[in-house]
């Protein structure tokens, strides 16, 4: 093979995404505006303003987009794991350095500006997993493997979680599961997730002892019809007792949550009657604000839920309901077409990759933005808790709109050079 003697940072970069990017990246600034207007400042450009503040964080992601392009791809692979190393420090010190903010102490301050590191652990964590199962010797079919893979996924969860009480952020290290199937874990994991998902709701919602019973019937239910031999009996015995030990568990987890964490998931699940001016009052509002919208919505600047402040984080977890409002069903199906063509795109592009890291590295992006949307327009509408989740390229904030262009550059620069290298 020889290398292509073109060296520019701009060639065969794939320009639609980037054209894509850019028109999520604007559009999300000009929603930021209309969720925080202020007739007094009404200069988009004032940095007093978080439009104003909105707007420096886009040139620096910008910058840092160029910067990414220069970079040698291999510089990538090379430091995978020191970068994942860097940002881990960086988050398990930020607890003890950071200042506390809606507390939280997860966040670095900078005068008016703060960086949260948990942020960037997602790219960190992404070019990590690819660098391991990239090794040719590595089959994620292997338990081991599969057992150092969700090491590398469940340290950010842990230390985001448990140092920094940022549940939203480290659910989303759940998105690398996707790709770790793509990469050949067994559907069993993803089957045995997903019945966990439904046991730890059925707990919540019908009494233990209902459950028990059923649990204890099914058993029954597979011994008849199995071949009864000592594995056999021994495996549905094991499963039942899981089973049990994860109902039992999930109603003691539920008793030791934060007020505030069981509050978001009775409103979830509709637990009890939900008081609209207590804790149904994010979700309802956000309902109103949307519906409120109609067909084609009121217009640029003329919402009123959110231009009176009803609807709370507005300008952040909740910029979709902007969005709705002013824009109505036809903006917001624009909106949320245009990042499911971003996903899907990723998602050829990291098909069409040579290398597997570059693969791996894709598909890793591809589920990171598919959950933040599926999560961030879910809670909004009430089908999902309300977490903490940026809506990708809309939601205030500086270190979610480099976390993003970090993810997305990165992969962008890989796949480019993927064609430089010529049969």
């Amino acid at each position: 093979m020889r290398q292509s003697t073109n060296n520019s940072i701009f060639y065969n970069v794939d320009w639609i995404t980037i054209l894509i990017y850019v028109l999520l990246v604007i559009m999300g600034w000009m929603n930021i505006y209309a969720a925080v207007y202020n007739e007094e400042h009404y200069i988009i450009t004032d940095i007093s303003q978080k439009y104003g503040k909105q707007m420096i964080w886009i040139a620096t992601a910008f910058l840092i987009a160029l910067i990414i392009l220069i970079i040698d791809e291999s510089f990538y692979t090379a430091f995978a794991y020191f970068i994942f190393g860097f940002f881990l420090v960086l988050n398990l010190a930020v607890p003890f350095l950071g200042r506390e903010v809606k507390g939280s102490r997860s966040w670095f301050r900078f005068g008016d500006f703060g960086i949260q590191p948990a942020e960037f652990m997602k790219f960190a964590a992404n070019l990590a997993l690819a660098k391991f199962l990239s090794n040719q010797h590595i089959k994620i079919s292997d338990y081991r493997n599969t057992i150092i893979s969700l090491i590398i996924i469940g340290v950010p969860m842990v230390v985001i979680k448990v140092l920094q009480d940022e549940t939203g952020l480290a659910i989303v290290f759940v998105a690398f599961i996707i790709t770790l199937y793509r990469e050949g874990l067994s559907i069993n994991y993803l089957l045995l997730g997903f019945l966990a998902v439904i046991l730890f709701v059925m707990a919540l919602l019908v009494n233990n002892m209902y459950l028990f019973a059923i649990i204890g019937a099914l058993c029954v239910i597979a011994v008849l019809f199995v071949k009864r031999n000592a594995k056999n009996l021994f495996i549905i015995a094991v499963v039942g007792l899981v089973a049990c030990s994860m109902v039992k568990g999930t109603s003691t987890v539920y008793e030791h949550m934060e007020p505030h964490q069981k509050v978001r998931i009775d409103v979830l699940l509709g637990r009890g009657t939900v008081d609209l001016k207590k804790e149904g009052y994010n979700v309802n509002q956000a309902k109103i604000a949307i519906g409120s919208g109609g067909f084609a919505g009121k217009g640029y600047l003329q919402g009123t839920q959110t231009k009176y402040d009803f609807v709370p984080e507005q300008d952040t977890d909740f910029i979709f309901c902007t969005v709705g409002e002013e824009w109505g069903f036809l903006g917001s199906s624009v909106v949320i077409i245009l990042q499911l063509v971003l996903i899907i795109r990723l998602v050829f592009m990291a098909e069409r990759q040579r290398s597997p890291f570059s693969r791996i590295y894709g598909y890793g992006v591809a589920s990171v933005f598919f959950f933040h949307l599926t999560i961030n327009i879910g809670m909004t509408i009430g089908l999902a808790p309300v977490i903490g989740i940026p809506l990708p390229f809309f939601s205030y904030g500086g270190s979610s709109l480099w976390s993003f262009t970090i993810l997305l550059f990165i992969f962008l620069k890989l796949d480019s050079h993927r064609l430089q290298i010529l049969r």
